[in-house]
């Protein structure tokens, strides 16, 4: 290497130094893996106009908030500290299946760095030398490869990096292959440490609160995901960089799902909203040790900002009041779900049964919330229902999971009410999707025939929806 902004670990060292054609590394969190990898992409440009040369690299991404910062916070930090007067460009690359924002270093001489989202179209586009971020959780990674190595094999060098996630997707196979001729960089946070990284790895593992995850980020380890309800690349296949983006809200009919929590858990809002046969994210609302009047107000400016057919919500314990409270406010668009085996088994079923049909279009990158998904983990119960588990953490007791699978079991349900086959907009909102549970013993069933009385007496005119078709 040419020259370097500030003191290097060995571990860095080793890897600048590794001019091998194909590179393939596992980093683990808060070892700096985007500092150096793009540190020696930008080197490398360097090397090239000291010599009089043109080089090209395009860095692709998990999705384009990613692209931008790899972009930003390492590409053009490491060519200001070089002196090299790179010309940030902002442009849009139109490739055969859409259009993708890009960002483009140009240097003096014709040098070239290109970030931008990945996907196979994106992957084909440019005849340069590659770098594979977080290629673990790239969606279509397979797909992807197969776009690029084409484009590479002209002589081109890859550059592969990223933290294990599971053991169904591309990284995982070119990272366990003996075939080729890959030079491969391992660091752990305990080789991070041992160079000389300032780390206090026994306060980041007590800190962490999980102890898979653990072993997965810092460890680098490909956990068997046999416990795992959702696999990283069910995950991943659902993953869009359009999703999570309030301002891309179109109209539509809208679920939402809705966990309570107080003091140790979060108060998590969830939004999808029906595109064709699609339920896309629209937003999340995660607020900590937030007051029941916070959280009421985070829910108000949710239910008025969208048009919103049912609202789940968690009712279990602290949650039954915020529950009746919403009710009393929106009528029977807010329905509380009493979280049970049997409960817990139907949402995660409904959800499951959204991401392997892809109905659902997830934030691209949102770790907090792909993390939170896959700590559900699916385990004998004490008769034949299943329970589902998640581990607590810093961030939560898979709140963001659970949110998600009260809007997604809103979403999936059949559209309908309990006595007949559409759904009729009440004053003030749409029933609920589903009817209530019936309940057990002689005073349930009185209390259904109750409630359905009042159904039928308080249903009035409006819009009806063919249970069987979404717009």
């Amino acid at each position: 290497m040419s020259r370097s902004a500030i003191q290097l670990y060995g571990y860095q060292q080793r890897y600048l130094l590794d001019k091998s054609r194909f590179k393939i590394a596992m980093f683990a969190r808060q070892t700096g893996k985007s500092f150096t990898t793009t540190l020696e992409v930008v080197d490398d440009v360097f090397q090239a106009m000291a010599d009089g040369r043109r080089e090209r690299w395009v860095i692709l991404s998990r999705g384009e908030r990613q692209a931008r910062e790899a972009f930003r916070e390492g590409v053009m930090r490491h060519a200001q500290a070089y002196d090299l007067g790179a010309r940030e460009i902002a442009s849009e690359y139109r490739g055969d299946e859409g259009t993708y924002n890009q960002l483009e270093a140009e240097f003096a001489g014709g040098s070239r760095i290109i970030a931008l989202p990945a996907n196979p179209d994106t992957a084909r586009g440019y005849s340069a030398n590659v770098f594979l971020d977080e290629f673990a959780i790239h969606q279509d990674s397979r797909e992807i490869w197969g776009a690029l190595f084409p484009v590479i094999s002209a002589g081109y060098r890859i550059r592969i990096a990223s933290t294990p996630k599971g053991r169904k997707n591309k990284f995982y196979e070119l990272w366990t292959t003996d075939k080729g001729a890959w030079a491969r960089h391992q660091v752990d946070i305990h080789q991070a440490v041992a160079d000389g990284l300032p780390r206090n790895i026994e306060e980041l593992r007590e800190n962490l609160g999980d102890e898979e995850l653990w072993r997965q980020e810092f460890l680098l380890e490909f956990i068997d995901e046999a416990t795992a309800y959702l696999p990283w690349d069910l995950i991943n296949s659902c993953e869009h960089v359009l999703a999570g983006d309030p301002d891309r809200y179109e109209g539509g009919e809208c679920v939402v799902g809705v966990d309570i929590g107080r003091h140790k858990d979060l108060f998590v809002i969830q939004v999808l909203e029906a595109v064709g046969d699609v339920w896309w994210h629209r937003e999340e609302i995660a607020l900590q040790r937030a007051s029941f009047a916070m959280q009421d107000d985070a829910l108000d400016q949710v239910m008025k900002r969208y048009n919103v057919s049912l609202c789940q919500m968690d009712k279990t314990g602290i949650g039954e009041k915020p529950v009746e409270d919403a009710q009393r406010r929106y009528g029977a668009r807010v329905q509380g779900v009493q979280f049970s085996q049997a409960s817990k088994l139907r949402m995660a079923s409904a959800s499951k049964r959204a991401f392997e049909d892809r109905r659902v279009r997830i934030p691209s990158g949102h770790d907090d919330l792909r993390n939170d998904l896959h700590k559900i983990k699916r385990e004998p119960g004490t008769g034949e229902t299943p329970r589902f588990t998640a581990d607590r953490d810093a961030g939560g007791h898979a709140d963001r999971a659970w949110s998600m699978f009260l809007a997604l079991d809103a979403a999936m349900a059949p559209r309908q009410a309990a006595a007949g086959t559409t759904v009729e907009q009440a004053p003030g909102g749409f029933t609920p999707s589903r009817a209530p549970e019936p309940s057990e013993g002689l005073f349930g069933r009185i209390k259904d025939r109750l409630r359905r009385s009042a159904s039928e007496r308080f249903r009035g005119p409006g819009i009806r929806l063919d249970p069987g078709k979404r717009r």
